[in-house]
């Protein structure tokens, strides 16, 4: 089809980035997940107005069914902007659809899905009482939570520049530097549906919320943080595992599916435990829980890297 007159010509401009299809669309789910529990939240906190009202005269946390009815969608909008979070990155690599475009746009809805979302959460449910206090501790977690994401993009633009772009069989495996801001998210997400479970018929939060101050504390420190955490990049739908495996793993997942209420913290805590703990475990013992995990194949230089890995390990172990 051939360009009307009145038009100029379209010329490519070489700055233009890729924008691929697929991995931005789940992208923008994650997005739209974020967005949402942010609204649910909000509107959350003024369904629950009154009732929040008569629990500061009586000195405790008491909400509306409503409210809790809506803070429930939005860990569970939080927890599916984790599930778009792995599609999109599984996708692209699938794809061969790695760009720098993407890359920013992952970002971006990464700062408000697992940043914004679980700070206001949190401010809303508890922070609040403290005042001050309370809003420093929101704004810690997601300052640090968009360091983190800066400091991931920083190394990830300067390794694609040294490899030419690609990522090598060793690099798909290599750990995280600090704690991802999805597994900091997802730990907030799932405790707290487990506390709102375990005072469902009082409508309660409960003494336990106060919990959750300390451990977004704990969780800013870890997300920009020198541990090691695995990114199970190395996994992809092409891994192979035994029979057995394949049967643990299903087990496991409807397992999860059977007890939502309470299992996505077990595995986001245990996710979160595994990195702090990960410097006074052994080499072998680290090598064969990330191997099973796939996070290292045989590939060369990966005793290297390895080895530098234990180097760094051993200083925060010190305390360096």
């Amino acid at each position: 089809m051939k360009t009307p007159a009145f038009l100029p010509p379209r010329v490519r401009d070489p700055y233009d980035p890729k924008i691929f299809l697929l991995p931005n669309l789940m992208t923008a789910g994650n997005l739209f997940c974020g967005f949402a529990a942010t609204l649910k939240i909000i509107s959350g906190t003024l369904v629950g107005a009154p009732a929040a009202a008569m629990a500061n005269r009586l000195h405790e946390a008491v909400w509306s069914q409503a409210s809790i009815d809506r803070f429930h969608d939005a860990i569970w909008f939080i927890l599916g902007a984790c599930f778009f979070d792995v599609l999109d990155g599984r996708v692209a690599r699938l794809g061969g659809q790695d760009s720098p475009f993407g890359q920013e746009f992952d970002s971006l809805a990464d700062i408000v899905s697992f940043g914004m979302a679980p700070a206001l959460l949190v401010y809303k449910i508890v922070l609040y009482e403290f005042e001050h206090v309370g809003l420093l501790i929101a704004f810690l977690y997601l300052a640090c939570g968009a360091l983190r994401l800066a400091r991931f993009n920083c190394i990830a633009t300067a390794s694609a520049a040294d490899n030419g772009a690609q990522a090598t069989p060793a690099e798909k495996g290599k750990p995280f530097k600090g704690l991802p801001i999805p597994a900091a998210a997802g730990v907030i997400a799932s405790l707290t549906e487990l506390l709102l479970w375990f005072d469902e018929r009082q409508r309660q939060i409960g003494a336990w919320r106060f919990v959750l101050p300390l451990l977004m504390v704990f969780l800013s420190f870890m997300m920009f943080s020198q541990f090691r955490y695995p990114s199970f990049k190395a996994l992809n739908w092409r891994t192979q595992r035994p029979l057995p495996t394949l049967v643990v793993i299903v087990v496991l997942v409807l397992f999860t599916a059977m007890n939502y209420q309470w299992m996505p913290a077990v595995i986001f805590l245990s996710y979160l435990m595994y990195g702090f703990l990960r410097p006074w475990l052994s080499r072998s013992w680290r090598r064969s829980i990330e191997q099973e995990m796939g996070e290292r194949g045989e590939e060369p230089g990966a005793d290297d890297e390895d080895d530098e890995d234990d180097e760094d390990d051993e200083n925060i172990g010190a305390g360096g």
